[in-house]
């Protein structure tokens, strides 16, 4: 009888895949002194790679400031990482895909987002903590109210 293999989870890799700046009403942007609405999303995604047990994770972060109809800047982060996920159902390797990856990528999406826009000549947005474990939630109750929805049709 041979011994159950223990689950692993290991991060291979964390890099920037992605990052795009705009300051389109730049310099007169500068010479404005309302402070402007800020709007962030953040989206994760995740993908098998050629290799057993390598998945890519991406965490992108966009924010955009507004004043009144001006775009002050936007900019958008793309922070991925090679995880390698090992003896789990499928099921669990979503969870894990969902909610321990975008944790692990979240601070550097944080500091990649103040020191560019630091760079860019603005003060920096600081990222505030985000449970992923609730958005994780909240998207399998909606895929099953959906799969209910698609039942009862």
């Amino acid at each position: 009888m041979s011994e159950q293999q223990q689950p692993q989870f290991g991060v291979e890799k964390i890099y920037l895949k992605d990052l795009s700046l705009e300051v389109p009403n730049a310099p007169q942007i500068f010479l404005e002194r309302e402070t402007p609405q800020i709007e962030i999303n953040i989206h994760n995604g995740a993908a098998p790679l050629d290799q057993a047990g390598l998945y890519e994770a991406v965490l992108t972060v966009t924010v955009t400031a507004k004043l009144k109809d001006k775009t002050v800047f936007l900019v958008e982060v793309a922070q991925a990482g090679i995880f390698q996920i090992l003896n789990l159902p499928a099921v669990e390797i979503d969870a894990v895909l969902g909610v321990l990856c975008p944790n692990t990528l979240l601070p550097y999406a944080r500091e990649t987002v103040a020191s560019v826009m630091t760079k860019a000549g603005f003060p920096p947005v600081v990222l505030q903590h985000m449970n992923f474990d609730a958005a994780y939630q909240e998207r399998l109750r909606q895929m099953q109210q959906a799969a209910t929805a698609g039942a009862a049709n």
